[in-house]
């Protein structure tokens, strides 16, 4: 029985093996359209989500299977005190696998040690969010048809962005000569574990600049965030940071043809409604894609041959 905490519990070969099978599933969805029909999914979110949980349950539901789970630590028995450990457990009775979002770093990885079923990380904190990596591989591969030689601008929350840091940790150990722009101001620089442990041990090519603008014209992808306001301390910091960022239309004059943007989402203003119709705009699209990376995920870690 294999859990997922982080993208690099899968080796390259796995990886690309899992990207491979999720486009499958985009391309002949009726081939796989009952083949977890004796299945059950567990959401246990302990935090707020929208497409996460929702895409998991679409992602399960396409297969044929069942969902069930809930939504806020408020509405489970953790109201009530009750432990990860023992929620997993009492899960495991009930469903043949459980996808996780936890604010505190860490709790799918207890979940996955008490478990008798495979256990996701649906996000931990600000630490990992795997399968949303997963996700922006799958969305970068199928409109580059590639995962090396490329360079790529993270813009925005790079300290707190969880989705930044496992991206940038999946793109340098798994795949090579990728080269990044970080994008943020002083106060939002990518956590110096992120920078020294993993680029600057690796060799990694990168530049940190605090101008949008400066970046645009040399990028493959650029991969907007929020400034998340349930990370900061104090009003008065998110105030500060909330804007320090908008991609328009103008801004999008500088930045190559074939350049695309993505955004995990939310958004809340950093990306101009007005950028949507830009035919580069491929953050909707990535949100489709979760769907489709979410099924073969599911479908590997429950050992299902189609």
């Amino acid at each position: 029985m294999r859990h997922l905490m982080s993208p690099l519990d899968l080796t390259k070969e796995e990886l690309d093996d899992l990207l491979t099978l999720a486009s499958d599933i985009e391309k002949n969805p009726v081939k796989y359209a009952h083949v977890c029909d004796d299945k059950r999914l567990a959401t246990c979110f302990y935090e707020p989500s929208t497409r996460t949980r929702l895409s998991f349950e679409a992602a399960m539901m396409n297969l044929g299977g069942k969902v069930l789970g809930f939504s806020s630590a408020g509405s489970s028995s953790a109201a009530k005190g009750e432990s990860v450990a023992d929620t997993i457990r009492v899960v495991s009775c009930y469903a043949d696998i459980c996808a996780m979002r936890h604010p505190k770093e860490g709790a799918p990885l207890v979940a996955s040690m008490a478990s008798s079923i495979p256990v996701i990380n649906a996000g931990d904190g600000g630490h990992q969010h795997p399968t949303q990596t997963l996700t922006d591989l799958l969305t970068i591969r199928s409109l580059k048809g590639r995962l090396d030689n490329l360079t790529i601008g993270l813009c925005g929350d790079l300290k707190f962005g969880r989705t930044v840091h496992s991206l940038i940790e999946a793109l340098v150990l798994r795949y090579s000569n990728v080269k990044f722009v970080l994008i943020s101001p002083e106060e939002l620089r990518v956590p110096s574990y992120i920078r020294e442990d993993i680029l600057e041990k690796h060799n990694v090519e990168f530049e940190e600049v605090e101008r949008l603008e400066d970046a645009l014209p040399k990028l493959d992808i650029l991969y907007m965030t929020r400034v998340q306001k349930e990370r900061f301390f104090n009003e008065e910091d998110y105030v500060r940071m909330k804007d320090f960022y908008i991609l328009d239309k103008q801004k999008m004059e500088l930045a190559p043809k074939d350049m695309y943007i993505l955004h995990p989402l939310p958004r809340v203003n950093e990306i101009a409604v007005e950028v949507d119709d830009d035919p580069r705009a491929a953050y909707f699209k990535q949100a489709q894609y979760g769907v489709y990376v979410r099924m073969a995920l599911i479908l590997r870690l429950l050992e299902v041959e189609v």
